[in-house]
């Protein structure tokens, strides 16, 4: 996930490494690297954004064209995913950054230029109903290409460990609650009804953050589509909850809904294994929406208090608010409903800002 203030990243970046120079030093690297791969042309470079990870990405100047340049400083990361899965997603059809040049050891990816209008920056009433038609016909490109084996299994132990996160980071650093023996329970009974669901999808190959901030307005071939390396196999509504439910922008639940019906008629028209019925499908989309909504939780309190990160608590409100909405509505996740109700007055964020936006 991307952060919409690169300038802030990059400077929690700096800050991270700047007892040690190492940021001078991998600086340094890569322009002597692209100088290399550019054959000594004269270029210069600019922060284009950085991300939740260490990796960080710079456009590169030439004087005919703009590339990016990636930096994934190993051992924290590893180029090796993204060049696999971009000519998978690639053969797939979709709009993918190409690899011009690469240097896995020391971390350095030169790529193509999808440009600077992300769909959270372009977005609107007028052109959402065709950039959310791009985005699906996009995924279901993707989601018919898939074949198991080749990407790592969204297996219950991950989908679990994720959910772990809400706990571990949201419930006792965040809130700084220790949830009884009853509260435990219900947690992991409602992991357990979460996990059962989304096993019993159809699996297909999931972006894994699909979604507003990773996907560009492009003038062919639309929409762009990045930050892929974390893809695995999985429930086949998981990419769709990234896209419908994102946690940077929120639609009214008609928009939606007729979103996910489009979807679901094109996917059956495809071939795709969806049910028949749409209130099933409807409904394997909202419980994995709950597993995702809880696992976003806990990335973004772990994102402020081990990594210092703020950017993402504003959007905290909004993601737990599509988390209730749903507990809501299902019977059997009243109990997870009843949990947040009570959590949710323990959130003593010491910005008086950030606990206004709580009471939206």
């Amino acid at each position: 996930m991307r952060c919409k203030n690169a300038q802030i990243c990059f400077n929690c970046f700096r800050k991270r490494f700047v007892e040690n120079h190492q940021v001078d030093t991998r600086l340094q690297q890569l322009n002597t690297w692209l100088a290399s791969v550019l054959n000594h042309a004269t270029f210069h470079i600019t922060v284009a954004s950085a991300d939740a990870s260490f990796r960080r990405y710079f456009r590169v100047h030439t004087s005919n064209e703009t590339l990016i340049a990636m930096d994934a400083p190993p051992p924290q990361e590893n180029c090796e995913p993204f060049v696999r899965i971009a000519k998978l997603f690639g053969d797939a059809g979709l709009n993918v950054p190409k690899v011009i040049a690469q240097d896995l050891e020391q971390g350095f990816l030169l790529l193509n230029d999808l440009g600077n209008d992300t769909y959270l920056s372009q977005i609107n009433l007028t052109n959402a109903p065709q950039l959310y038609a791009d985005a699906n016909n996009a995924l279901i490109k993707l989601q018919l290409a898939s074949k198991p084996n080749v990407l790592p299994n969204y297996d219950a132990e991950l989908l679990t460990r994720e959910m772990q996160l809400f706990p571990d980071w949201y419930i006792a650093k965040h809130l700084s609650v220790t949830l009884d023996d009853k509260q435990q329970a219900v947690l992991s009974n409602t992991f357990n009804l979460l996990t059962e669901n989304i096993l019993g999808q159809a699996q297909v190959y999931v972006h894994r953050d699909y979604h507003s901030r990773n996907l560009m307005i492009t003038q062919e071939n639309n929409p762009g589509v990045l930050d892929f390396q974390d893809a695995v196999y999985g429930a086949i509504t998981y990419d769709l909850v990234s896209l419908l439910k994102d946690a940077y922008i929120e639609w009214d639940e008609e928009l939606i809904i007729d979103w996910l019906v489009r979807y679901w008629q094109n996917a059956r028209k495809a071939g795709l294994p969806v049910p028949e019925d749409f209130s099933e499908f409807y409904r394997d989309f909202e419980y994995m929406g709950a597993q995702r909504h809880i696992k976003v939780l806990g990335i973004f309190a772990r994102l402020y208090h081990r990594d210092g990160k703020d950017g993402y608590l504003k959007d905290m409100p909004l993601v737990m608010h599509y988390l209730q909405k749903v507990c809501d509505r299902y019977v059997e996740l009243r109990p997870m409903l009843r949990l947040l109700d009570a959590l949710s007055g323990q959130d003593q964020h010491p910005d008086a800002n950030y606990k206004s936006l709580l009471k939206l």
